[in-house]
């Protein structure tokens, strides 16, 4: 992902390859500084931070500063709220269900092809006290095509329909397929479905799993979702 992270273009192509989420080293900006050590600066008054900093901020487990870093991106620039991704993904383990639902579909409807926008919208949803179950959650699914990989196919059918067929499906993925990055997936969504109805020991189990794989510990290390699977251990307590 060399291009700015703010770039629709890089937004609408995030599906392309797995590694666009890896991470780029950047200065951190004084506006930054300020939210993470609650010190104003002079100069944070006329900066605006990066979308890095704020995934910086959320993979070192600082998921409200990761907000407060976005929110004022979004004070500045309102207008790019909708590429705005990884301030759902704060926003859902920050518990603050209905803001992150809100930020994904505003995502969905500047790129309505993308599978895990649909997902976790379903997820934040599902987790809100309005809805308080994925299934209860289904009917007000966001519409999107169709996903290119075969393990976010099988994610899509398993979070739309939840039958035992669809299950078994990612649980061969998650141990069998000869891919790591999608075995690494498998188990990242098999937790978060378990955690969407409930089943919290099975979360657990996966998501540490998740975590294990060759592709969190390898190649994929600097992907943003192999940062927020080791967020959600600590934040949900699992190691």
């Amino acid at each position: 992902d060399s291009l700015s992270p703010l770039s629709p273009l890089t937004r609408c192509q995030r599906a392309d390859h797995l590694l666009r989420r890896s991470f780029l080293q950047i200065p951190i900006s004084a506006s930054t500084v300020a939210i993470l050590t609650n010190k104003p600066t002079v100069a944070a008054a006329a900066s605006v931070p990066t979308v890095r900093e704020g995934m910086d901020a959320f993979a070192a487990g600082k998921v409200d500063a990761s907000i407060d870093i976005y929110n004022t991106i979004l004070e500045q620039y309102p207008e790019r709220k909708p590429y705005l991704w990884q301030r759902g993904l704060s926003l859902y383990y920050a518990d603050r269900f209905q803001e992150g639902a809100d930020q994904f579909a505003a995502d969905v409807a500047v790129n309505p092809n993308d599978t895990e926008e649909q997902i976790w919208h379903l997820l934040c949803l599902a987790q809100g006290k309005e809805y308080g179950s994925l299934a209860a959650a289904r009917p007000y699914k966001l519409t999107v095509g169709r996903d290119r990989r075969p393990v976010m196919r099988a994610v899509q059918s398993l979070f739309l329909s939840g039958t035992p067929e669809e299950e078994k499906q990612l649980l061969d993925l998650a141990q069998r397929t000869l891919d790591v990055g999608s075995r690494f997936y498998a188990a990242l969504y098999l937790s978060l479905y378990y955690e969407s109805n409930g089943l919290n020991d099975k979360a657990k189990t996966w998501m540490q799993q998740a975590v294990k794989t060759e592709y969190a510990t390898g190649k994929g290390a600097g992907d943003p979702m192999v940062e927020l699977s080791k967020v959600a251990l600590k934040k949900r307590g699992w190691v």
